[in-house]
């Protein structure tokens, strides 16, 4: 097998993906400090045509270097909106008709593997903090929880892993 070079990989340009239809999901980043997670989620949501990036909290914002040395221009192609405080993004998402999960360990979570989406309906996930994970009050504002099931000796994962997971199967069943 021969690695094709990037001139035959056909991408699309930052318009071509502007105009592109998207698949229903915002990702909402709660107070993530690492700017290599954050454009690590830029560029996942670029893969697979995310609508928009919600930046909230100590969540840093384009431009910005450290965050384009993972997104490699994802951080261009990729909406974004910055929101000071998480529960004001969460509570616009709500008002415009999404349905809200968050990404975390909860009672009653629903597992990944578990979930079923309407491909008619918009979805929102919020990831958390990579230490102290999605805030309460955040959680609570949610209309449910997923879980990703883990079955090793850490109960968690990279948070950027974590969108990677979670984007991937919304792309999946939403497309």
């Amino acid at each position: 097998m021969r690695k094709l070079k990037i001139t035959e990989l056909k991408r699309i340009s930052v318009g071509e993906f502007k105009e592109t239809p998207k698949i229903p999901l915002i990702v909402v980043l709660d107070n993530i400090r690492s700017l290599n997670n954050i454009g690590s989620v830029f560029r996942t949501s670029d893969a697979f045509v995310v609508e928009s990036i919600y930046l909230c909290g100590i969540t840093a914002t384009p431009p910005n270097a450290e965050i384009h040395k993972t997104a490699l221009g994802a951080e261009n192609s990729v909406a974004w909106e910055y929101f000071q405080d998480t529960k004001d993004a969460i509570s616009q998402l709500k008002q415009r008709g999404y349905f809200v999960y968050s990404i975390e360990q909860v009672e009653n979570s629903i597992m990944l593997d578990e979930l079923t989406l309407d491909a008619g309906r918009r979805y929102a996930v919020v990831l958390g903090n990579e230490v102290k994970g999605v805030q309460q009050e955040v959680v609570d504002m949610c209309d449910a929880t997923i879980e990703i099931p883990q079955y090793g000796t850490k109960h968690s994962l990279n948070v950027s892993v974590t969108a990677g997971i979670v984007i991937w199967d919304f792309f999946k069943k939403l497309t």
